[in-house]
This record gives C-alpha cells, structure tokens and sequence, in this order.
C-alpha cells in the first residue's frame, strides 16, 4: 500500500476505491476509527462464515463497539468491546456463543491485536421478524 499527504490527510487507492486517513475528523477517517473498524468488521464477517458453515439461517448481524482508551499513553486504545445481536429464529443462545468463539480464534484482526488490546466479544439472539 502507497500513501500520498494530500492537504492534512493521507490517501491511498484501494481496489473498492480511495481511502482518507486523517487525525482530524473534518479530513478523513481517524485511525483509532478504522482500527475498531477493521477488528469488528473482521470479527462479523468471520462469524457470518461460521454460521453460513454451520448452516445457521439468520436475517441479520448487528454490531455495536465501545472503546476504551489511556489518554495518559497517547490516548492508546486498551480495550474494544463488541456486542453482536443476531436477528435468527431457532438459534440458542449457547450454539450462537460457540460459533463467536470460533470466529474470535478466526479473525486475523482479532488475534493480532491480542496481547495488546484486550477484545471482549458477547452476542445475543434475538428472533428475526417475517
């Protein structure tokens, strides 16, 4: 990957299109943004995968993030937390917990952040309406 400064932010061409990185909001995407991005979008998708194998049939994958950062070591990021809801009819709770367990081992982004950033992941089911 090749990024060129363009006014106050960094850009580089991807296959789906540009990508502006900026520490100022108004220029782009904030790093710490993109990183609680790539962990849960990773994360989703990996888990999907999973219940796609599984042959789980459900009719959405919500994700919500909170981040915890140290202000005093340059406002780091210590902790991501990641609560799934699966919208599924005929998805125990305990079978929806095992296949995020898998994912979690699966996640490329999730295991290399491990060990500096510590991941909590919980999931609920809740039934998918028609």
């Amino acid at each position: 990957m090749k990024f060129s400064l363009n006014n106050q932010a960094f850009e580089t061409e991807l296959s789906y299109g540009n990508l502006t990185i900026s520490g100022e909001e108004e220029h782009g995407f904030r790093p710490f943004a993109l990183l609680v991005s790539s962990v849960a979008g990773c994360s989703g998708g990996v888990l999907r995968k999973v219940m796609d194998k599984q042959r789980i049939d459900f009719k959405d994958i919500q994700i919500v993030a909170e981040v915890e950062r140290n202000e005093a070591e340059a406002n780091r990021i210590e902790k991501i937390t990641m609560h799934f809801t699966v919208y599924a009819e005929n998805l125990s709770q305990k079978k929806a917990e095992k296949a995020l367990a898998i994912s979690s081992k699966n996640c490329s982004m999730v295991q290399s952040v491990k060990g500096s950033i510590e991941i909590v992941e919980t999931i609920e089911v809740i039934p998918a309406k028609g």
